[in-house]
């Protein structure tokens, strides 16, 4: 009887784990597929930069979060911006297809962000960050002023902090490190304990608890849509190991709207804080509840708000001069141009 019972168990856990195991396949099969020949990828001397773009209208750079790539802007685009803008999503150091040069600082991504400008002819865009996306922008309107026409940080991080909620922050960044650090380590979380991660990515309970339908779809697919992890996990490190531009932003002259909740718990409201108060003429728009989720939580009031502020600021912001060694080399390098999962590469 004892050895029945014991078989019994042993197929049933046998089956559970053939189950999770197919399930994971098919996930990550279908994951790098998504990931897989929908992007272009600019062969510069900044290192490779994948990106892709679409609509029509104001030229808008949107800038992903940690554990992001192209495919997050996307997101991003469709969660807030609509088809109303020309958008255009690069994936960030150690994203996906996009490389991470050696000794990389957030100031060598905004040049990136400048050569891949230069390649589109773009003169000028608004900028949208989100998260710790936000470093990069930030930079890239401080040190090419004449290349943003506006700026808008969705939760994002700018200065450090030795307050004893920023070293519980740094301890959720340091887990989400651990976490991207493969597939197998990222997708069972996100599979199987969506909410214990949600709050890792700065949500509080009563924010999760009260999420509404809509919101629970698109936080679902913010998880779910960061697979496959292994390709974004340099990105995941460098994010939590560059410095923030803190003062340095004081520069900055593009009109500047920042969006933050007050219990985020990833990136601390004092971020939204310290940019309002450091950046001329920013304009902060707090929101009570929302957490690192806010773009999720608030998604109407936040893509309105960014969707004016784009609209308004657009040939109205004073462009400064960049000193001398600010000036980006604007010659075009011979740079190869290659469509992601495709063998035609053109010059």
């Amino acid at each position: 009887m004892r050895r029945k019972v014991l078989f019994a168990v042993v197929g049933v856990m046998a089956l559970v784990v053939g189950s999770v195991v197919a399930s994971y396949a098919y996930d990550l099969r279908k994951a790098y597929g998504r990931v897989q020949g929908t992007s272009t990828v600019l062969r510069s001397t900044n290192g490779d930069i994948e990106y892709t773009t679409g609509g029509s209208g104001i030229p808008v750079l949107v800038i992903h979060g940690a554990g992001g790539g192209f495919d997050q802007g996307q997101l991003l685009v469709e969660a807030l911006l609509g088809d109303e803008f020309r958008w255009i999503a690069p994936s960030r150091f150690g994203y996906l297809n996009s490389s991470l040069p050696p000794g990389a600082t957030w100031d060598d991504q905004a040049d990136a962000y400048v050569r891949l400008l230069d390649h589109l002819d773009i003169e000028r865009v608004a900028v949208v960050a989100l998260s710790q996306g936000g470093a990069s922008g930030l930079l890239l309107a401080a040190s090419h002023p004449e290349r943003v026409a506006s700026l808008t940080c969705l939760s994002c991080g700018v200065v450090a902090s030795n307050s004893v909620a920023q070293t519980s922050a740094n301890a959720n960044g340091d887990l989400l490190r651990n976490v991207f650090a493969h597939d197998y380590t990222y997708w069972p979380i996100a599979k199987f304990f969506r909410r214990q991660l949600l709050g890792v990515l700065g949500a509080s309970d009563s924010v999760i608890a009260t999420l509404t339908p809509e919101a629970q779809a698109l936080a679902a697919r913010l998880i779910h849509e960061m697979n496959p992890a292994a390709p974004r996990a340099s990105g995941v490190v460098f994010d939590n190991t560059a410095t923030l531009p803190g003062p340095r932003i004081a520069s900055i002259t593009a009109p500047t709207l920042i969006v933050h909740a007050t219990d985020d718990l990833l990136q601390l409201y004092h971020n939204a804080e310290y940019a309002a108060a450091t950046i001329p003429g920013a304009r902060l728009r707090r929101f009570d509840t929302g957490g690192h989720l806010v773009v999720v939580v608030q998604r109407d009031a936040v893509g309105a708000a960014v969707r004016a502020h784009i609209r308004d600021s657009w040939g109205t912001s004073v462009i400064r001069a960049a000193p001398p060694h600010e000036i980006p080399d604007t010659n075009r390098c011979n740079a190869d141009v290659t469509r992601v999962g495709c063998e035609a590469t053109r010059q």
